[in-house]
């Protein structure tokens, strides 16, 4: 089992950006595939971004696509969330998750084992 607790969420302006840290502890950081996940009200929880154990390869959904930044550092067992030119639509509740399976295996909820309590990025217009 690992561990996480997300930070740096918070309340921002159309355009502005934000960048999110998700901590973790127990078994070995580098041993996780990471995922960030957001889900906004009366909506299903999505894959915004994920990275490899390694960091060298990453996942991001279309609509965070050249917009958003997932990156880790396996020293400081972290990953990030940078998200820039944020949209009204990107407000939601930001979730960190781990899974032990590689990248590309599944990119549902389902497939991830650990997960943060969350943290709320308001975006207004």
């Amino acid at each position: 089992q690992v561990q996480l607790v997300e930070s740096g969420g918070g309340l921002v302006q159309t355009g502005d950006s934000l960048r999110l840290s998700c901590a973790a502890s127990g078994r070995t950081f580098s041993y996780y595939t990471m995922g960030w996940f957001r889900q906004a009200p009366g909506k299903e929880r999505e894959l915004v971004a994920a990275i490899s154990r390694s960091g060298a390869n990453t996942y991001y959904a279309d609509s965070v696509k050249g917009r958003f930044t997932i990156s880790r550092d396996n020293a400081k067992n972290t990953v990030y969330l940078q998200m820039n030119s944020l949209k009204p639509e990107d407000t939601a509740v930001y979730y960190c998750a781990a899974k032990t399976r590689p990248l590309n295996s599944d990119y549902v909820p389902s497939a991830y084992d650990n997960w943060g309590q969350g943290t709320q990025v308001t975006v207004s217009s």
